[in-house]
């Protein structure tokens, strides 16, 4: 007798996408978390996260999951920077920041 996995489909969710839902349920939780909670969760996503292969799926995932894009962005920091934020939003705020050093300096 064998016994067939089936493969995940769209309707299955994958560990990446319910670690991801997690996540963003703890973030968004009123209340306290626990610290070995959160910590096992933010783990094994980021295992799950550099495994994953880059491409529409992920960048839909991620765009739903703005904690799991966070965690993203910060395993890749060193080889993409903020890559998954808009470029002009985060050009503005550059400058705001420049603007009110400057301020600061002059008093």
């Amino acid at each position: 007798m064998s016994v067939s996995n089936p493969s995940p489909t769209s309707t299955q969710p994958s560990a990446l996408r319910t670690l991801a839902f997690l996540l963003e349920k703890l973030d968004r939780q009123p209340g306290p978390v626990g610290g070995d909670q959160y910590r096992s969760v933010v783990d094994k996503l980021r295992q799950e996260l550099t495994a994953a292969t880059p491409g529409p799926a992920l960048d839909e995932l991620l765009d739903a999951h703005p904690s799991a894009a966070e965690l993203y962005e910060n395993l890749h920091y060193e080889h993409a920077g903020l890559c998954r934020h808009d470029l002009d939003a985060a050009l503005a705020s550059e400058q705001r920041a420049r603007a009110m050093l400057e301020r600061i300096r002059r008093l």
